[in-house]
């Protein structure tokens, strides 16, 4: 059987898509680390591929914010193929910087609405790297599917990781996005002031999923903290990446 392609974008300070590209490539697809230059001057490339990820880094730095100029640098070239791919239906990922790039790309919340999520600055004022604890919670992305209600160990690493809403209508926003099941992933207690600890969150397709942990980094059972009689057994975190092949395969089916 065919396996579905992953675009892994690269490049401009990203530093995680070889650990998102081997997350893929064992769940089944076969990923390419794409330059972002290169996809900039090609852009219908990423309508060859069946999902794509954005991974994890530090884009341009963080100058000017987390993940803004690579979503200026984006936006504009890539518009008119990123609207066909979520037509499409294809299957997204942003972690860490890579979900930063996609709320500013307007990939989410809603990428046919105006953009009513913004991430912050953590609100202790510095840099966190630790593991937490988040809950999968029942919702409509497709790349949770089989975890739901999970309590899951996870690490983050981030300086602008706090979800915050349009102001003035912050619960307003929030409840729309609970209703619509599209908050994904909930930290057990509160890490950085993210409204309502929330740690990911997914379009309206349940397609395109952004989190800012870093699920790619604790595939096996040797990476988490608690030691483990079966080191090499995966995780949790395998599931997501697995239910996205899932997806891009029954997609390529009724192609």
């Amino acid at each position: 059987m065919k396996k579905p392609l992953v675009l892994i974008l690269s490049g401009d300070g990203i530093n995680c898509q070889n650990e998102t590209a081997w997350a893929f490539n064992l769940a089944g697809a076969v990923s390419h680390c794409v330059h972002v230059n290169d996809l900039l001057e090609n852009p219908d490339m990423l309508l060859s591929y069946h999902g794509m990820a954005f991974p994890g880094g530090f884009s341009f730095g963080d100058e000017l914010g987390s993940g803004q100029l690579l979503a200026i640098k984006m936006k504009n070239r890539l518009k008119a193929v990123l609207d066909e791919a979520v037509k499409r239906k294809m299957p997204m990922i942003g972690i860490c910087n890579g979900l930063q790039v996609l709320t500013k790309l307007g990939l989410l919340p809603d990428w046919n609405q105006e953009r009513t999520v913004a991430m912050a600055h953590n609100r202790q004022g510095h840099f966190i790297d630790q593991w937490v604890e988040m809950k999968a919670l029942k919702s409509r992305c497709i790349w949770t599917q089989g975890i739901e209600d999970q309590t899951v160990s996870v690490p983050v690493r981030h300086g602008e990781g706090r979800f915050t809403f349009t102001p003035g209508s912050e619960e307003k926003v929030y409840q729309q996005l609970k209703d619509n099941g599209q908050i994904v992933f909930r930290y057990n207690e509160d890490i950085n002031g993210s409204y309502d600890q929330i740690a990911g969150i997914c379009d309206p397709t349940g397609m395109i999923l952004g989190l800012m942990p870093h699920p790619e980094a604790v595939l096996y059972q040797a990476t988490l903290p608690a030691k483990s009689l079966s080191p090499l057994d995966t995780t949790w975190a395998m599931k997501i990446f697995e239910n996205a092949v899932t997806t891009m395969t029954k997609q390529m089916e009724k192609l």
